[in-house]
């Protein structure tokens, strides 16, 4: 009997066979499955995140996309999921992959949009591989960060009644922001340092497909208000769920701390916008259109 192929179970089911395969161990405090892992003993000060991400050529730039762009694209999405668990960056491993036919200056370029965006962030880049493909040219990253113990944020603590927020704009982000982007490391430090979220996620894939797997981590499901979504200029609400490639953070917060993290907000981020929009539930959750899936069929 023919077993189906990736492409017909879709990404989330097809991670969700392989997770369920994976040894742990003694130090593992948040295995695969949440933003990062999270490693350290339970008597540790700090415990380590561990992330590694990866662009590839067709499919998160194209071949025009300027070299620099490429490498601070590949690094920003790795220190967006160390944002989403309110922790701070400290080493990247690089491993590159290219044909042989491609250019020198493209592979400095790259280099040159890693760098500068190490340096802004406080990454220090310790080494990597690089290896020959005969195709697409792929770059990936491996992450490691800190949080203080017991404060990291997963997506698994919210609970019904929880306010849904995200923050900045939503859809459109192909015309430039994909690739512009700021990872939001300050702002999800902050909201750990204020213990104010139940749970937290980057929104790499769009709201459609990363909403959903926020409310089945807390076991809720969520209700939407469409007309409070933040959309990004010349986008629209239906973009604004399905575009995908936001990197902004998505948390719910108790209704305790909701008027308190609206007052707060706008004071210590005055240029990042903050949204309510929604909430979760502990009924059945209304159907979304997808955001990016890797192995959804055309």
């Amino acid at each position: 009997m023919k077993t189906p192929t990736v492409s017909q179970i879709g990404e989330d089911a097809l991670v969700s066979e392989i997770l369920a395969s994976l040894p742990g161990g003694p130090r593992v405090r948040v295995a695969a499955g949440d933003d990062c892992a999270v490693i350290g003993a339970a008597e540790d000060a700090r415990w380590t995140l561990l992330k590694t991400d990866c662009v590839i050529e067709g499919v998160h730039f194209t071949p025009e996309t300027a070299p620099e762009r490429i490498g601070r694209k590949a690094l920003g999405r790795a220190l967006s999921d160390i944002a989403a668990m309110g922790g701070t960056p400290a080493e990247a491993l690089i491993t590159l992959g290219l044909p042989g036919a491609t250019e020198v200056e493209k592979v400095r370029g790259i280099y040159a949009g890693l760098a500068e965006t190490a340096r802004q962030f406080d990454v220090a880049i310790v080494g990597g591989e690089t290896a020959r493909t005969p195709g697409p040219l792929f770059l990936s990253v491996a992450l490691t960060g800190w949080v203080n113990a017991g404060r990291c944020i997963l997506r698994s603590g919210g609970r019904p009644g929880d306010g849904l927020y995200v923050t900045g704009v939503l859809g459109g982000s192909l015309a430039a922001h994909h690739l512009e982007f700021t990872p939001r490391l300050e702002e999800g430090q902050w909201l750990a340092k204020k213990e104010i979220p139940r749970c937290m996620m980057d929104l790499s894939d769009g709201l459609g497909s990363d909403l959903p797997r926020l409310a089945r981590a807390c076991g809720c499901g969520f209700a939407l208000d469409r007309a409070a979504l933040p959309c990004r200029a010349g986008s629209d609400g239906a973009a604004a769920v399905s575009d995908g490639e936001d990197y902004e953070l998505l948390f719910a917060v108790p209704e305790t701390r909701a008027a308190e993290l609206e007052t707060a907000w706008p004071a210590r981020f005055p240029e990042v916008r903050l949204s309510r929009i929604g909430q979760l539930t502990d009924r059945e959750t209304e159907t979304l259109a997808h955001g990016f899936d890797h192995f959804a069929q055309p």
